[in-house]
């Protein structure tokens, strides 16, 4: 036989206050922004100079599949996956991205790195992967044919909701 349990109104509303506390606490960790201020949604473009930029547009869309912008506005222009953009400006003496005269390092999110680095290994490319996995996920340094640095990340699974 099946217990019973009575639950009041007032429980019931203990209740949902209770879980609604625990969203609104979980809410403002993730989001530290007043509900009235208008914030940007994600990146919208990546721009930068190339040497050759027709060649090295081909060398992203080929690699790692970062579609070629479109010539027209009837082209289908590449679409990141859904997960997190992380936003993190260094010390301008950061030897992190390698050679000290790139100014930036563009960080794509993977969903195999060992799949990733296998296949641009493959197309003789070199990719440096991380042995250590870490909370937040697995990394891996390339470079693009121009030099700029490209670090490879698959989230960990918390980083993946």
């Amino acid at each position: 036989m099946k217990k019973v349990v009575k639950v009041t109104r007032r429980k019931a509303v203990g209740l949902a206050v209770a879980a609604s506390s625990v969203v609104v606490a979980r809410a403002s960790t993730t989001a530290k922004v007043k509900p009235s201020r208008e914030v940007v949604q994600g990146i919208g473009g990546f721009f930068f100079k190339a040497k050759d930029p027709k060649k090295l547009a081909a060398w992203y869309d080929d690699n790692l599949g970062v579609t070629r912008t479109p010539e027209s506005y009837d082209g289908t222009p590449w679409r990141a996956g859904p997960g997190v953009t992380v936003f993190a400006p260094f010390e301008a003496k950061t030897t992190y991205f390698g050679d000290a005269k790139y100014q930036w390092m563009i960080n794509f999110r993977v969903r195999n790195l060992d799949r990733m680095a296998k296949q641009l290994r493959a197309s003789g490319i070199t990719v440096e992967v991380d042995p250590q996995a870490y909370p937040n996920g697995r990394f891996a340094k390339l470079n693009d044919p121009e030099g700029n640095p490209i670090q490879l990340w698959e989230p960990g699974a918390e980083d993946m909701k």
